[in-house]
């Protein structure tokens, strides 16, 4: 049973930074794709960030120059640094690796930006 954890969330200021993390147990972390995902008030659920095993990153257009996705395979913890927030990254956050077919989720953590 692979289970995500996330943490770091809070509210900041337009233009502030925050550094969200995610640790998960019951897979073999070092060997698997991560990935950051957002959901805004009121939209669907959307894929911010991968990082492969090897270390490929890929972003979102809207978040392309701004976040920065990271992973301590020793640690079992992918990152994702943000900078320059803006109003319309408020979302909750969410971690998501997908084992044996399946899609397994974190609880999420919340990230309010304010104007």
């Amino acid at each position: 049973q692979v289970q995500l954890v996330e943490s770091g969330g809070g509210l900041v200021q337009s233009g502030g930074s925050l550094r969200l993390s995610c640790v998960a147990s019951g897979s073999i972390f070092s060997v698997k794709t991560m990935y950051w995902y957002r959901q805004p008030p009121g939209k669907q659920r959307e894929r911010v960030a991968t990082i492969t095993s090897l270390g490929s990153t890929n972003y979102a257009d809207s978040v392309k120059g701004r976040f920065t996705i990271s992973r301590d395979n020793r640690k079992n913890t992918v990152y994702l640094e943000m900078n320059s927030l803006k109003p319309e990254d408020t979302a909750i956050y969410y971690c998501n690796q997908v084992f044996n077919g399946r899609n397994y989720w974190g609880q999420g953590t919340q990230v309010t930006v304010s104007s």
